[in-house]
């Protein structure tokens, strides 16, 4: 360091002038010539100047600017320095002290005069002195001088020693620092900023005014760590505050505190939200120090607290209003279930009073006639009775279609095969003004669907646009497989992967949006009165949906239509087609098996039993489940129960059939339903030996299958 060279060389100019001293001794005084031999005194002058010539190998050595005054002639003898550190030749500078006097600031010289000649005029041998030296160039230098006193024996000032050292880079360093200090100061005044500085090692804590503002610190009082700090923390965040420090000063860490506190001022018991950030420095693996600022975030504190509020209160808005919405949005979907079930109701008690017509009335000219005696025109009545049961069945059969409520029997199917199978039958429905085109995708995959109902459903799609088409057109029947990405998906209301679609494509008058957007509701039809029941969509639209796929319409008034079916992808092989066998006259019962028959209503019942006493069996009936269930804990002979789902009394068949089975443990069950088969399912499959029958269904249909239960082992 610069106050480190100083002292270096005056030590070294002491231990010179020592030397000197020492060498004077042994010379004695000029005008004592025979104290001391010639000889010895030459000797003593060669010593002189080989000191002389140490000194000023080291003078020349030293950056410093290094001065040797002989105080009796005021002469100055400079170093080369001089020239290299403030622009002076030594040869060009005068040799006497007055020249460098001269170069003193005028403001300095005064002080500088007076304080080195105190020195030289009393006792003293050092002198140091700080002040403004004028350069070659007219500029002046901030120079530290350090001299040393050199006296006789009779302590007379002789000759001073020194060495200017250049303290203009320091001084700069120290006033942009100040400057830096001051913007700081006053930027953190400013900004009303606090700082802290603590010391690890000693514990000493630092604060200024705007730190001790925020913990209630009155000025100049002294802080610490948990004194001050820890003691003016809230004391729900004192440990999370304390864990902070600790992390920052933890070698392992990155050094970075950045927390939020609450402080409770020690001296006005205010509450205050603070800031506090700063960075730790480490000396050899060990935290030294902590320096930070604090910053009054109190009023950020009360405006997100103003904004949580008002978030809640935006948010009770919003729960108030999309309650409102949603009660709104139940009332019109109750408003439009209740007028979609007024159309349903009487869609249905319209088509269902004609058919009970024809069979009523058939039934009653059946009873005429046989009174009559003319029971051979009975035939046609019956005929025409059954073929109004069948067209109910077939209406009934629709309905479930569309509420997706039918029981299917999905099997791999391939489309193109079932579309190839149909179409001579689609040729022959379309009649002759019809084009037809067949467009069967190659490497169509399979899909798991109701071949019959899929059959149907198509059929259907023809049927519509041939009545689209009343003065001929094009229809086209295309297949293929289609990948549906997370949008397409989305767009059909189905999940994102792979499905074949069916599309059934005409010409002819096609549809607007709103009757697009009517075209599945139950007994909606654009077609003339008595041309249409306007289930044939709704029942599509209810299949594609039970298995699992999706049906859209693409149309336009005056361009056309087409109807896509979607069906998911089966990842197996396409079953074949098996004929039905031609069933044999089933025998007679020769065991004295014994059925039950349960049913709330009496006339399936009376059907029922009749099957049974044609094929043998002896029949036992019941109306309820509680009555079932008493015979079948009996210890009466019950081979098969055959009962319905739906049940009074509170216990449907299904519950019935497990509880019998409690007592009966091998007892067969044939499920009789008008609905569906979900409720006999129960929980998702049938138990072994359950089996279902849809109603309606024929009688030798039924008598078929109790036989096939009886005589399964």
């Amino acid at each position: 360091m610069d106050s480190e060279r100083i002292e270096e060389l005056r030590r070294r100019v002491e231990a010179l002038e020592a030397e000197a001293a020492a060498l004077r001794a042994r010379l004695g005084t000029a005008g004592d010539a025979g104290s001391v031999p010639w000889a010895s005194a030459g000797s003593g002058r060669e010593m002189l100047a080989a000191i002389n010539e140490r000194y000023r190998l080291a003078a020349r050595a030293t950056n410093d600017a290094v001065w040797d005054w002989d105080l009796r002639a005021n002469t100055v003898e400079w170093n080369e320095a001089l020239e290299a550190a403030y622009g002076h030749a030594p040869a060009a500078a005068e040799p006497t002290g007055d020249w460098w006097i001269a170069h003193i600031h005028p403001e300095d010289r005064a002080r500088v005069h007076d304080g080195i000649h105190a020195v030289i005029d009393g006792a003293g041998s050092n002198w140091t002195g700080e002040y403004r030296f004028r350069r070659a160039d007219g500029g002046y230098a901030t120079v530290l001088d350090r001299g040393f006193v050199i006296r006789d024996a009779s302590g007379a000032a002789i000759r001073m020693i020194g060495a200017m050292l250049d303290l203009s880079a320091s001084k700069r360093a120290e006033a942009a620092l100040r400057e830096s200090e001051d913007r700081l100061r006053l930027a953190t005044a400013a900004a009303r900023i606090g700082t802290f500085d603590f010391l690890v090692r000693t514990g000493a804590l630092t604060w200024d005014d705007r730190c001790r503002e925020l913990f209630g610190v009155p000025p100049g009082t002294p802080v610490s760590y948990e004194g001050t700090f820890l003691a003016g923390l809230h004391p729900e965040d004192r440990a999370r505050a304390d864990a902070a420090v600790s992390a920052a000063l933890d070698p392992a860490g990155t050094g970075s505190f950045d927390t939020e506190y609450r402080t409770i001022g020690l001296s006005d018991g205010v509450e205050r939200w603070v800031a506090a950030k700063g960075e730790a420095f480490f000396e050899e693996g060990r935290a030294v120090r902590l320096i930070g600022t604090v910053l009054d975030i109190g009023e950020r504190k009360l405006a997100e607290m103003r904004q949580r509020e008002m978030n809640e209160r935006l948010e009770e808005l919003v729960e108030a209003r999309t309650a409102a919405l949603r009660k709104s949005e139940e009332q019109l979907r109750q408003s439009q279930k209740m007028e979609a079930v007024g159309q349903l109701t009487g869609g249905i008690a319209h088509d269902f009073n004609n058919l009970l017509t024809g069979i009523t009335g058939s039934l009653e000219l059946l009873s005429a006639r046989i009174a009559q005696g003319r029971v051979r025109e009975v035939d046609r009545y019956v005929v025409a009775a059954q073929g109004a049961a069948a067209r109910a069945a077939s209406l009934t059969h629709r309905l479930l279609a569309f509420s997706r409520r039918q029981t299917l029997d999905p099997r791999p199917t391939d489309v193109n095969r079932l579309v190839g199978g149909m179409e001579e039958l689609i040729r022959r429905t379309m009649g002759p003004g019809m084009v037809v085109e067949v467009v069967a995708a190659a490497g169509l995959w399979t899909t798991l669907v109701d071949p019959n109902q899929l059959e149907n459903a198509l059929l259907n799609l023809c049927i519509n646009a041939r009545d689209a088409m009343p003065g001929g057109g094009r229809l086209t029947v295309e297949t293929a497989n289609r990948w549906l990405d997370a949008r397409a998906a989305r767009e059909r209301e189905l999940p994102p992967g792979q499905y074949i679609s069916l599309c059934v494509s005409d010409t002819g008058t096609g549809m607007t949006p709103e009757v697009i957007a009517k075209a599945f509701d139950p007994f909606f039809t654009t077609k003339p009165l008595g041309l249409g029941t306007g289930l044939g969509l709704s029942m599509i639209y209810g299949f594609a949906r039970q298995s699992g796929g999706q049906v859209r319409i693409y149309s336009e008034a005056g361009e056309g239509s087409m109807v896509c079916l979607y069906l998911p992808r089966h990842h197996g092989e396409a079953e074949e087609a098996v004929p039905l066998p031609e069933l044999p006259a089933l025998p007679r019962a020769t065991k004295g098996e014994t059925v039950l028959v349960v049913d709330d209503e009496p006339t399936v019942r009376m059907l029922v039993a009749e099957v049974l006493e044609e094929l043998g069996y002896a029949a036992l009936e019941a109306a309820d489940a509680a009555s079932g269930l008493k015979l079948l804990r009996s210890d009466m002979r019950i081979d098969l129960l055959v009962t319905d789902v739906g049940l009074p009394g509170g216990m449907n068949g299904r519950q019935m059939a497990d509880a019998a089975r409690l007592a009966r443990p091998g007892l067969k069950v044939l499920f009789i339903t008008g609905y569906a088969e979900n409720a006999a399912v129960g929980n998702g499959h049938l138990e072994p030996g359950m089996h279902v029958m849809t109603k309606p269904f024929a009688m030798d249909a039924l008598a078929t299958r109790i036989r096939e239960l009886i005589e399964e082992r």
